[in-house]
């Protein structure tokens, strides 16, 4: 008798967009337009691995589709951070190639702001984003 396999995790790929790879001194989050049920809460820029794509070029993908800039990866942050339901985020450091523009919310956003480590807590983060901020917390240099 064979069981039947359980789904696939969803996988997400996202950025922590710091201001310096070695150094990094605040960390950008983005407030979420949609859908209604996490409209508001505040996120790190991201979205779901297309089939056939490596999770870090849907990264860099997504954060140019959300906010018009190109990125250079860094390490992984921790992870793979679990999510709602069975849907997995991989979250990378990542900083604004040089001669980008500022990010603009241009998807999926309404509102961007840069946050060091003793503000991490003045926006109101998703509940699947609050370990992460925690863990990014300490690894913010001030």
């Amino acid at each position: 008798m064979q069981h039947p396999q359980p789904p696939a995790p969803v996988v997400v790929a996202a950025v922590a967009l710091v201001d310096d790879l070695d150094r990094p001194t605040r960390v950008l989050s983005a407030r979420r337009t949609e859908p209604p049920s996490v409209a508001g809460g505040w996120e790190f820029p991201g979205g779901k691995v297309e089939p056939g794509e490596e999770p870090a070029a849907a990264a860099v993908r997504e954060v140019r589709e959300e906010l018009g800039v190109e990125v250079e990866l860094g390490e992984r942050v921790g992870g793979p951070w679990p999510l709602s339901g069975a849907a997995v985020m991989h979250l990378w450091w990542a900083v604004a190639l040089p001669g980008q523009p500022e990010p603009k919310p241009l998807e999926d956003h309404d509102l961007l702001r840069w946050l060091a480590a003793p503000e991490l807590s003045e926006v109101p983060w998703l509940s699947a984003d609050l370990p992460i901020v925690e863990h990014l917390r300490g690894l913010l240099h001030t």
